[in-house]
C-alpha cells in the first residue's frame, strides 16, 4: 500500500519541486503572455497590411502586392526622407539639451538646501500637464500677433519672430516645448542615480585636490553611466514617437509646408487623411525597425564600455 502511494505521489512531488524552482516564471508568465499577445497581434496585422494595397478601409478587399509599398516609401524623397531627417533632428536635439539641463539641475538638487521641496515641486510641474495641453499653451505664447513671447522680445528691442509659423523656426520651437516638458523626467532619473552614489569616491578626490569639474567628470559621471544610459533609452524612445504636441501645434501634415512632419505625423496622415493603410503600415514597420536598431546600438555601445 505504501509503495503504491509513493508511486502516485512521486510525480506530484516532482512537479511541486519543478514549480518551486521556477516559481518566478510561473507567476510572471500570465502577464508576459498577455503583454506578448498585445504586442504581437497588432505587429503581425501591421506587417500584413504593409504587404497589401489596402486603402479606403481595412475591411475593403485588397490584394497582396509584396514589397511594393516599401519600394514606394523608400523612393519618396518629397515626404518620407525629409520626415526621417526631422525625426532625427527633433529626437537628437531635444535629447542632448534635456540631458545637459537635466544633469545640471540634478546636480543642483543633489545636496540639501533650504526650500528644496518647493524647488522640486516647481521643476516637476511641467510633467503634470498633458502634451496636448502643453502644445496649446505654448501655441498661444508663441502666437506672432498676440503672443507673450514677441511682446517680451519687443521690450528689448528685438523684432518679432514667426516661431511656429516660420518654416525655419517651427521645428526648433516644438523642440523647445518638448524640452520644457520632459527635462524634469531626466532630472528625476539622474537625481535618483546621484542619490544612490556613495560619498566616499567624491571625498577621496576632494582630498587629492581635484576641483569640482574634475570630480564630476572623472568620478561622478563614470559612476552614473548606467543611469545616464537608462535616461537616454527612455527619452530617445519617447522623443522618437512624439506625435501629440506636434499635431496640436501644427495640425495635419506638420504644417502647410510640412515644417514639423516627423515619421509619426507622416504615417498618421497616410492613414487618416489619405486612408492609404498599406503605405502607412509600411512606414510604421520601417519606423519600428529603426527604433529597434537605435536601441540595439545604444545597448551594444554600453556593453562595450562596460567590457573595457
Amino acid at each position: 500500500m505504501s509503495a503504491t502511494t509513493a508511486v502516485r505521489t512521486s510525480p506530484q512531488k516532482a512537479f511541486s519541486d519543478w514549480a518551486n524552482n521556477h516559481r518566478k516564471w510561473l507567476f510572471a508568465s500570465p502577464a508576459m503572455i498577455i503583454v506578448g499577445l498585445l504586442i504581437a497581434i497588432p505587429l503581425v496585422w501591421t506587417i500584413y497590411l504593409s504587404l497589401t494595397n489596402a486603402e479606403g478601409s481595412v475591411r475593403a478587399e485588397h490584394d497582396f502586392i509584396g514589397l511594393s509599398n516599401y519600394a514606394e516609401v523608400f523612393t519618396d524623397v518629397d515626404r518620407f526622407w525629409p520626415a526621417v531627417l526631422r525625426t532625427f533632428i527633433f529626437t537628437g536635439g531635444a535629447l542632448v539639451v534635456e540631458l545637459v539641463l537635466g544633469m545640471a539641475i540634478a546636480l543642483l538638487l543633489w545636496r540639501p538646501f533650504r526650500g528644496e521641496r518647493w524647488v522640486r515641486v516647481a521643476i516637476l510641474l511641467p510633467l503634470v500637464a498633458t502634451p496636448v495641453a502643453v502644445g496649446m499653451m505654448w501655441k498661444l505664447i508663441f502666437d506672432p500677433n498676440i503672443g507673450f513671447a514677441n511682446q517680451l522680445l519687443g521690450y528689448f528691442g528685438i523684432p518679432a519672430q514667426p516661431w511656429l509659423s516660420g518654416q525655419a523656426t517651427a521645428l526648433p520651437t516644438v523642440m523647445f516645448m518638448d524640452i520644457w516638458q520632459w527635462t524634469p523626467m531626466v532630472v528625476l532619473i539622474l537625481l535618483a542615480g546621484l542619490t544612490a552614489l556613495s560619498d566616499e569616491p567624491d571625498e577621496a578626490a576632494r582630498i587629492d585636490g581635484a576641483n569640482a569639474w574634475q570630480r564630476f567628470w572623472y568620478v561622478t559621471l563614470p559612476l552614473l553611466r548606467t543611469t545616464v544610459v537608462v535616461a537616454v533609452l527612455l527619452r530617445s524612445i519617447d522623443a522618437l514617437k512624439t506625435f501629440d504636441i506636434l499635431y496640436a501645434t501644427k495640425g495635419k501634415g506638420g504644417g502647410a509646408f510640412h515644417e514639423v512632419e516627423t515619421l509619426n505625423v507622416y504615417a498618421y496622415g497616410l492613414s487618416f487623411d489619405y486612408n492609404d493603410y498599406g503605405v502607412a503600415s509600411a512606414v510604421l514597420i520601417i519606423f519600428f525597425l529603426l527604433i529597434i536598431a537605435i536601441m540595439w546600438l545604444i545597448t551594444l555601445r554600453r556593453k562595450e564600455k562596460v567590457a573595457k
